[in-house]
């Protein structure tokens, strides 16, 4: 150095911080156990830093079934609605027994800054499953989403191209493709031990109607932006009027935010039977009318030949979201509630722990949904409900839907993503989509 200031500065700089390493090294190193991931704790370099988009009713749910995950720490939450994101900081901060969770009222914002999170849970309305899914995998975040996880057919063709346009881990809320009686019969129907099967059948909801209100509820003065930001909580979905009913769940039943009663119980059990008869890889191909205002009794048909019956009521099980797949050899039905499945032939009844042993073994799946994502953030292998599952299914219901608006039989080509000589149909599998609010 030319300046001998500057050298004697810059020696005495370097002297004493040689002298503050010494006296470190001299010290013996005191490393929490944790931190090593010792005495059953995880190793902070093995955690999984999750965040948190929506969590209201059922995300709830979803973030309590997350946080008692040894491996997962939970550090920051997005929501349009102050009072949600507040409550989702306190029941995480109590959990943690700290204040450190952060709030973001803005998805953009939040997904850009927060670069530290591996992963985003996520339970808004059905309007922003598809878009918020697409963000965060932009984003370099993969994403459990709840269901039903696209509005449109295009919809989950966005979802689908960005994960894998990004190699993304993607899950979807169908949680009973992980719980062990319905593992069964979809092991028993798919391995040949009902005979060959020719029938399967699907739970929709027992509310609403296929039809949905294309109207919108009175306007209300706008509250505070800080309180709810309307502009995104309506997202990507045509502009509408503030009412309070919409935020606190109103939106059902709706066009412009819902996918009627056939999507809401059939985001699930769509992809339960097609599980069932090998075809989670298609959609149906063809969609019978039935002239009722619920869609109960549609026919679909698949590729493989195999129908899948559409039915409201409780004809073929008891509880929610049920299904049952009739063969040549016998048939098998489960639902919510069931301590064991429903069987035409109870011995079968004795095959449970092999049939469900076996799955996970092939599979290297848990009979747990949250958990099964959680691997596979680590894997980067397939989850359960993968892109393509959820597409494939949710084409399903969008096309059952379409088939119930327009009261016509129609068919439909899973290739070609598109209904076969039938434009009024083909115009229906996307919606435009309110800017800045796009995917």
């Amino acid at each position: 150095m030319s300046n001998p200031l500057s050298a004697k500065l810059t020696r005495r700089r370097f002297l004493k911080a040689a002298g503050l390493v010494g006296a470190a090294l001299a010290v013996p190193a005191i490393i929490p156990a944790s931190a090593m991931g010792r005495g059953g704790a995880v190793a902070p370099s093995e955690r999984i830093l999750m965040g948190g988009i929506g969590l209201r009713s059922r995300g709830m749910s979803d973030l309590n079934w997350l946080l008692p995950e040894q491996d997962v720490q939970f550090i920051a939450i997005c929501d349009a609605q102050k009072t949600a994101r507040e409550k989702v900081k306190q029941v995480v901060d109590t959990r943690y027994g700290n204040t450190d969770c952060k709030v973001y009222p803005e998805i953009r914002q939040y997904l850009a800054e927060r670069t530290d999170i591996d992963a985003i849970l996520m339970a808004t309305g059905d309007r922003w499953h598809a878009l918020a899914s697409t963000l965060v995998m932009r984003s370099g975040k993969d994403v459990y989403t709840e269901k039903p996880s696209c509005l449109t057919i295009a919809e989950g063709q966005a979802v689908v191209d960005t994960a894998r346009r990004y190699s993304r881990v993607y899950q979807t809320g169908t949680q009973r493709l992980s719980e062990g009686n319905f593992v069964f019969i979809l092991e028993l129907a798919r391995t040949g031990r009902l005979g060959k099967i020719h029938t399967s059948y699907a739970h929709i909801a027992p509310w609403d109607a296929a039809e949905m209100r294309h109207d919108w509820l009175p306007a209300e003065p706008e509250p505070p932006k800080d309180e709810v930001d309307w502009d995104a909580w309506l997202g990507p979905c045509p502009w509408r009027p503030f009412n309070h009913a919409y935020i606190g769940g109103g939106w059902r039943g709706h066009y412009d935010f819902h996918t009627s009663c056939i999507g809401e119980w059939g985001a699930h059990t769509f992809a339960q039977a097609q599980a069932g008869i090998d075809s989670l890889d298609t959609s149906a191909c063809e969609y019978h009318y039935v002239d009722n205002p619920t869609a109960d009794g549609m026919v679909t048909v698949f590729p493989n030949g195999v129908k899948m019956i559409l039915s409201r009521g409780d004809k073929y099980w008891h509880g929610s979201c049920g299904m049952r797949f009739d063969g040549t050899e016998g048939w098998a039905a489960c639902a919510d509630g069931y301590p064991k499945a429903e069987l035409s032939n109870p011995s079968l009844q004795g095959e449970f722990k092999k049939l469900v042993g076996d799955y996970m073994a092939r599979t290297q799946r848990p009979m747990n949904h949250m958990r099964n994502f959680l691997d596979c953030v680590k894997s980067r292998r397939l989850t359960v409900a993968n892109p393509e599952v959820m597409y494939r299914s949710m084409s399903t219901v969008h096309a059952a839907n379409i088939c119930m608006w327009l009261k016509r039989d129609m068919k439909y080509d899973p290739v070609k993503a598109e209904f076969i000589n039938d434009p009024e149909a083909n115009r229906l599998r996307s919606r435009a989509q309110r800017a800045p609010w796009i995917y």
